[in-house]
């Protein structure tokens, strides 16, 4: 919209100093003769921004034009910083960029950086248009349809209301209404196929994310199964970081035992656990034995056809 537009243009111009028209017009996705119109808009409005011509000619702000910054002190804006160009590494988001721009500028240039970096740039990949029609769907009340395909491998056509996207369990989630089961559920976006927004409007008013969550997590119904492996010391780091195990014993030849907590009909902990040969051995529960050795003897099988 103009007026974010015309706001960001001027965080920016405080923030960079002198800037062409044709930088500008790049930055914000625009023509450079509708910076000019926002340019001629924010002089109206009463802000003094200074046009140069020539090779080194551009755009600015009167250096006596000041924005308040006393919002926070130089700590907060660190961590303010610090979430937030997180959130622009997973999402890309321009809106994001822009609102780094202005709390870069809220700061007076203060912010020495938090220590710490958060760099979601994985989250990106393969997930950028679903997650911003979901966004837009979100934002303007709008049903959107889906083919998705549950843990127990069935699948089929859903319609539902949506509230968030999140991230949780290593994993893009969709928060939504289902209109079938008239009930709040979580979708994994890459079980998603043939995603599209309809023009059809929300049914009802949604309380906010966080308490929406807060329920379901309440009522979670997925089944968790606590196993016990035994595993040489070279594969010990990686049970540790893959299934978040936790070290129980420690025997004299370097063996350990770990213990972690799964999900049933979940994939990837028994592709793990697979993926550790016979560096691993799952010593309880007995179901579970039987059903990595089920897989094994399937993997085997295929491979001895040809």
């Amino acid at each position: 919209m103009k007026i974010e537009r015309l706001y960001a243009i001027t965080v920016y111009l405080l923030n960079h100093g002198k800037t062409s028209a044709s930088s500008l017009a790049k930055h914000f996705e625009v023509s450079q003769r509708t910076i000019q119109r926002d340019i001629d808009s924010l002089c109206m409005a009463g802000i003094p921004v200074v046009a140069t011509t020539g090779v080194a000619g551009g755009y600015e702000i009167a250096e006596a034009y000041k924005l308040d910054h006393g919002f926070a002190t130089s700590d907060d804006y660190s961590y303010i910083l610090t979430a937030l160009q997180g959130l622009v590494s997973a999402t890309g988001d321009g809106k994001v960029k822009q609102l780094v721009e202005k709390v870069i500028h809220a700061s007076n240039g203060g912010t020495a950086g938090s220590g710490m970096v958060l760099d979601f740039s994985v989250l990106q990949e393969g997930e950028q248009d679903a997650l911003r029609l979901l966004q837009t769907a979100v934002a303007e009340k709008r049903t959107v349809e889906f083919t998705y395909t549950n843990n127990n491998r069935e699948t089929r056509m859903h319609s539902v209301e949506p509230i968030a996207v999140l991230y949780r369990w290593y994993a893009w989630y969709l928060l939504a209404y289902s209109k079938v089961k008239q009930d709040y559920r979580t979708y994994k976006l890459v079980r998603m196929s043939r995603l599209h927004m309809t023009e059809m409007p929300f049914t009802k008013e949604h309380a906010s994310a966080d308490t929406i969550l807060s329920m379901i997590d309440k009522t979670d119904s997925r089944q968790y199964t606590e196993i016990l492996i035994q595993c040489r010391e070279s594969v010990r780091a990686r049970v540790i970081e893959y299934l978040k195990g936790k070290v129980e014993e420690e025997f004299p030849n370097g063996d350990v035992l770990i213990k972690a907590m799964v999900v049933e009909n979940e994939q990837f902990w028994i592709g793990t656990l697979l993926s550790l040969g016979d560096q691993a051995e799952v010593l309880a529960p007995e179901h579970i034995r039987r059903q990595l050795l089920t897989s094994a003897e399937e993997i085997v099988s295929l491979y001895q056809k040809r």
